[in-house]
C-alpha cells in the first residue's frame, strides 16, 4: 500500500476492522468508510478495534481476540490496497481498562505499534483511581490517551478531573461529533470546555461505518473556524495526529479563542430554532 501524503489529515479513531466490534459489518463497509473520510481529506487511518483489557491477562484467549482482529485487518487492508492505494490504513485498539493494569506489551494493542495506547473507561463512567492507573501505564513507558472524555457521565461536573489525567502524563481525544452535538448537550459543553482551556490533544471520528461521518467533521470544522481557531484544528486534526504515528509527544494546542459576539447571537438563534423544531414535533 503506497503511503499517503504526510500533510494529509490523519484519524486515530475508528472502528473500521470488518466484523469484530460494533463498528463495520464486512470489508464492503470498510471500503465505503474509507471512501467517506478520503472525501474529507483522511488520507492516514488508524483504526481502534474494542479490547478488553482484562484479556491482556489472559493468554489464550488475548491470543484468540488478537488473531481474529488481524485476519479481518489483513482482509480489509488487501481490499484497501486495490480500491483506495493512497490511504495508509494502520491499526491499533481502543482499550478498555476494565482492571487496573493491563497488559500493554503486544505491540498490536497500541496505536500502529507505537508507544501511544487509546483507552476509555467502563460505561462511560469514572471510577476512582483513574490518576494512578495513567500514572502506572506512563511509567512503564506507554504513553495513553483517553477517548472521547467528554462523554463520560457526570465530567462536566468534575472539571477537575481532565486536568488530572494530563497531570498524570496521559493524552485527550475528543471526537468531531461532540461539537456538533451528536453525543448530547453536555457533550457538546464539555468538550468545547476541554479546547476553550487547551486541553484536548487530538480530534478523531470515533467513525463506526455507519454514522455521518462528513456531516459531523464539516460541522466541528465549521464551529472551530468560525472562532478563528485555525491553528488549533490544524494541530488537533493533522499535526499531532501525524506526530503520534512517528512516535512522538503532540504539540501544545492554543486554547481556543472567545467566540465573536455575531457567533454567539447566531448560535442562540440556532439553538431556539432547534428548540422550537424540537417541540413542534
Amino acid at each position: 500500500m503506497t503511503h499517503a501524503d504526510d500533510s494529509s489529515l490523519v484519524d486515530i479513531h475508528s472502528h473500521l476492522v470488518p466484523n469484530v466490534d460494533d463498528g463495520a459489518r464486512d470489508v464492503r463497509a470498510v471500503i465505503a468508510g474509507v471512501a467517506r473520510m478520503k472525501a474529507l481529506g483522511i488520507r492516514r487511518i488508524v483504526t481502534t478495534p474494542h479490547l478488553q483489557g482484562s484479556l491482556t491477562h489472559e493468554p489464550s484467549k488475548l491470543k484468540t481476540r488478537l488473531g481474529a482482529v488481524t485476519e479481518a485487518f489483513d482482509e480489509a487492508a488487501g481490499a484497501l490496497s486495490e480500491r483506495h492505494p493512497d490511504v495508509e490504513y494502520l491499526r491499533g485498539h481502543e482499550v478498555l481498562v476494565d482492571v487496573p493494569e493491563p497488559d500493554l506489551s503486544d505491540p498490536r494493542v497500541r496505536m500502529a505499534g507505537t508507544s501511544f495506547v487509546l483507552l476509555e473507561w467502563p460505561r462511560l463512567s469514572i471510577p476512582p483511581g483513574t490518576d494512578r492507573v495513567l500514572r502506572r501505564i506512563r511509567d512503564q513507558g506507554y504513553r495513553p490517551i483517553v477517548a472521547h472524555p467528554e462523554r463520560y457521565a457526570g465530567i462536566a461536573d468534575r472539571d477537575d478531573v481532565a486536568r488530572l489525567w494530563k497531570d498524570s502524563g496521559a493524552y485527550l481525544q475528543v471526537n468531531y461529533g461532540s461539537l456538533s452535538g451528536r453525543y448530547g448537550k453536555h457533550a457538546r459543553e464539555y468538550a468545547f470546555w476541554l479546547l476553550e482551556e487547551g486541553l484536548a490533544d487530538y480530534m478523531a471520528s470515533d467513525f463506526h461505518g455507519h454514522a455521518s461521518l462528513s456531516i459531523y467533521r464539516a460541522e466541528a470544522a465549521e464551529l472551530l473556524e468560525q472562532r478563528e481557531a485555525f491553528a488549533a484544528l490544524d494541530l488537533l486534526g493533522r499535526t499531532n495526529p501525524a506526530r503520534l504515528l512517528d512516535d512522538v509527544e503532540p504539540l501544545p494546542v492554543p486554547a481556543l479563542p472567545d467566540e465573536p459576539l455575531l457567533g454567539r447571537i447566531k448560535g442562540m438563534i440556532g439553538r431556539r430554532r432547534r428548540t422550537h423544531e424540537d417541540r413542534s414535533r
